[in-house]
């Protein structure tokens, strides 16, 4: 049966100062809430970090309603911070789905009152396959809490409905409560930025951390480049064919000498002293210019780029050979920047 709700009275004006008072005391009760959080980490957060470190299998997080909500976001935390994690709806687990659940998993059960019956319900039969519980409630004294191998005490002293019926407090405690855990494992695990963008290629994160110079860096023919005795027009001809903005200066093996830009090329025109028809490209280079390796992450060329006011970079290997190329453009192109 549908709840019925009152229809919006016509042209009801806001009041502004109650409004602001209303949401400043959410955020007041909230805050209190997790703050009182702090004084309750501990042997058996200790405890429950352990258990699942030393799970072989998966974390099973279970709620109901808007447990349940919470529930999703926490198994979402743990999984993509280096503890294999999903949820399971408890009442969908009374009717097939509990088979998801295996001897080796541990179920994370989210109740604020300990006594949600769907979550009760599939307890005996995850006790019967040895599974540890770890609950996550409001009361210690509940069915869920004392059914459990560890409980974790998500208490608020109330919640910022002023009814004191909404779960606004309460989720909130439990939510935070599960990244705790979350960030706690995150960091005995030893895991890394680097682990974190494997969980996220597709997002701006998995680019920025898992592109390195290799994936887009020009490389082979596409490298501009020409000799110490190349004549200006000779430089200018390869930066115009290879469409970078510069052209690396090398010698017979390859390693840089040297690099000419777009910038080089304004200077030397500026400058009455230079004869643009006779001038090598050796008097008008820079000499050891910024270079990077193609095993540094693209980011730290965008960064590379930033600090020095440039717009390109050649990519050097260990011997100072030049094996590539790469451009602010490029950058672009791979949503680096």
């Amino acid at each position: 049966m549908n709840a019925r709700t009152a229809p919006p009275a016509a042209n009801r004006l806001v009041d502004a100062d109650a409004v602001v008072r209303s949401a400043r005391n959410v955020i007041k009760t909230e805050a209190a809430g997790i703050r009182a959080l702090e004084a309750r980490i501990d042997a058996a957060f200790v405890q429950a970090c352990q258990m699942i470190l030393d799970c072989k299998g998966r974390v099973v997080v279970s709620g109901m309603g808007k447990s349940g909500h919470i529930g999703r976001k926490v198994a979402a935390t743990l999984a993509s911070t280096g503890t294999p994690s999903f949820f399971v709806h408890p009442g969908e687990a009374s009717h097939g789905d509990l088979g998801m659940i295996q001897p080796d998993d541990i179920v994370l059960g989210i109740s604020y009152s300990g006594e949600t019956d769907e979550l009760l319900y599939i307890l005996p039969a995850i006790k019967r396959q040895g599974i540890s519980l770890i609950s996550i409630t409001g009361n210690p004294a509940s069915s869920l809490a004392t059914q459990a191998d560890v409980n974790l005490d998500a208490n608020v002293a109330c919640e910022a409905c002023p009814h004191g019926l909404a779960p606004t407090a309460s989720t909130t405690a439990a939510l935070v409560m599960g990244d705790a855990l979350a960030v706690a494992l995150l960091e005995a695990r030893g895991f890394t930025s680097d682990d974190f963008a494997r969980s996220h290629p597709a997002g701006s994160l998995g680019r920025r951390l898992l592109l390195h110079i290799s994936d887009v860096m020009h490389a082979g023919d596409d490298v501009p480049r020409v000799r110490l005795d190349a004549t200006l027009s000779e430089a200018l001809v390869e930066m115009s064919r290879k469409r970078l903005g510069m052209t690396a200066v090398v010698d017979g093996d390859d390693r840089l000498l040297g690099v000419f830009t777009d910038g080089d090329l304004r200077r030397a025109l500026d400058d009455d002293g230079v004869d643009l028809r006779s001038a090598s490209v050796a008097q008008l280079m820079t000499r050891g210019p910024k270079t990077i390796g193609s095993d540094k992450l693209a980011v730290e060329a965008a960064q590379l780029m930033e600090k020095h006011q440039i717009n390109a970079l050649l990519v050097v290997d260990a011997e100072g050979r030049v094996v590539g190329a790469l451009n602010i453009h490029d950058l672009l192109r791979a949503r680096v920047v």
